[in-house]
């Protein structure tokens, strides 16, 4: 019998699909499943709140998986490499698989423990199973990264399909004695904080989630996908994001997904393959090709200008902005939905993010911390985009003078403000006309609803009109368009 493997679970925690899995399985010999805790190698951006408690749950059910299939977890504390030489001197291994991450600590990581494996006489090899083209792969006509989606993309359709999803394995060959594991409480990810009773309520992580939401999702994919992707009153979205993180699910699977889909209904081609739902996993992509070509960006502009941009400091905006008391109720809503649940729908996310570096003028780092804490999808790659999206700094950027109007965009998205009744329970009793302009309500239609601007339901804390002036000239004055 050939000499045990060891395979190094990441952000790659599911079966199926799991090409660095199957090789361990396929080289013949006994599997070592192994995770490793070493939060100082993941440089400035260890895993936030929201994330650790979502790990949590998603290595206990992995566990449960492992223990179906007769085998089970190893849980390690890190450093990385020590713990993996140390599960090979008691295992007898000879092999260490692994599939890769694109985060730039972590790669500058992996490169030296791959090395120092090699060195150590051990067969080393890493695999692809979180993007479907990973991004050294895809280049323009100038052998330079995309910065603009829509051509990143139409180059990405052009290449062949990602590959058939493996199936999960069904029985896994365990060692004849295993080695000592951590207990899972003893990383100590479960925060004590009572939103992650919130969090419990509203998720169910795990490939076994991951594969129901999918399911759930595809059920309607064609239907109203388009129409209600926009609507935080509805369930619109595909809420994977973060089973996408975790790897609890591949975006081949979601891929494969939507073809078959396509495939049982009769359509074209041309219309899955083009579909506004396969164009958001296309972001996905384009936001690891950034991260990979330009690791700077988690924590400065791409746009090296901005960095002259005159950000404010306001610790008291900052945080009336974190706990949802800025005055503006799509804001507020969104802000404690992500406080309660570790998620906000996307165009919710977008008009707090415009209002925090436009309205306020704060940085958008600040920003992109604290969704990285509080998200339970925070994905480093797809965090900055997005920030830097916003903030007019980044690739295929939002024009600078693109300023969402925090109460259009409810009035328009949330149109009979069932949103911010959900998570605004003190507006609850406003009609759909006031409810995003409270400021502006009648007294006596404020008087009916129990809502009194300024005590239970804060005054805006900035004029919108004037903010959206003064940001307009900050960037006009970094364009040069002003002296």
């Amino acid at each position: 019998m050939s000499a045990p493997s060891i395979h190094w679970f990441r952000l790659d925690l599911r079966l199926a699909d799991n090409p660095a899995l199957r090789a361990a399985i396929e080289r013949g010999g006994p599997v070592v499943p192994v995770f490793t805790w070493a939060t100082e190698e993941e440089g400035d951006w260890p895993p936030g709140g929201a994330s650790k408690w979502w790990l949590h749950q998603s290595l206990a059910k992995l566990d449960a998986q492992l223990r179906a299939a007769g085998s089970r977890l190893v849980i390690r504390r890190g450093p990385t490499l020590e713990s993996l030489r140390a599960l090979a001197k008691e295992t007898g291994a000879a092999a260490v698989f692994w599939n890769r991450r694109h985060e730039p600590a972590v790669i500058a990581r992996d490169a030296k423990v791959k090395e120092a494996l090699g060195s150590d006489g051990f067969a080393a090899e890493s695999f692809n199973a979180a993007l479907l083209h990973e991004p050294w792969t895809i280049q323009n006509q100038s052998n330079k990264p995309f910065q603009v989606f829509t051509p990143f993309w139409r180059h990405c359709l052009a290449k062949p399909d990602p590959a058939e999803p493996l199936p999960a394995p069904k029985n896994i060959l365990s060692p004849s004695k295993w080695p000592k594991s951590l207990a899972l409480g003893e990383l100590e990810l479960e925060s004590k904080l009572n939103w992650s009773d919130g969090l419990r309520a509203a998720w169910h992580p795990g490939e076994v989630g991951a594969t129901a939401n999918l399911s759930r999702f595809l059920a309607k994919a064609f239907d109203d996908y388009t129409d209600h992707r926009n609507r935080p009153d509805v369930t619109g979205t595909s809420r994977l994001s973060p089973h996408l993180h975790f790897g609890e699910i591949s975006p081949c699977q979601v891929w494969h997904g939507l073809r078959r889909l396509a495939s049982k209904r009769g359509l074209p081609v041309e219309q899955w393959r083009g579909s506004q739902f396969l164009a958001e996993l296309g972001w996905r992509e384009f936001a690891h090709h950034l991260l990979f070509h330009f690791p700077h960006t988690p924590a400065e502009p791409l746009r090296a200008d901005f960095k002259k941009f005159p950000w404010r400091k306001d610790a008291a905006w900052l945080r009336a902005w974190q706990v949802g008391r800025t005055g503006y109720p799509i804001v507020d809503a969104g802000m404690r939905e992500l406080w309660a649940t570790g998620w906000m729908h996307n165009r919710v996310r977008m008009i707090a993010a415009s209002f925090l570096v436009k309205d306020l003028l704060l940085p958008w780092q600040e920003g992109a911390r604290w969704f990285w804490d509080t998200l339970v999808d925070a994905d480093l790659a797809n965090n900055t985009l997005g920030w830097q999206w916003t903030a007019g700094c980044g690739a295929d950027a939002a024009p600078y003078f693109r300023v969402f109007n925090p109460t259009s965009q409810g009035e328009k998205f949330d149109p009979q403000g069932d949103y911010v009744r959900k998570w605004c329970p003190e507006l609850a009793k406003l009609p759909a006309e006031w409810i995003h302009q409270p400021d502006k309500a009648p007294t006596e239609i404020l008087r009916v609803a129990g809502v009194k601007p300024g005590h239970n339901y804060p005054q805006p804390i900035v004029n919108h009109a004037i903010a959206r002036e003064v940001a307009l000239a900050a960037f006009a004055r970094l364009k040069g368009g002003a002296k």
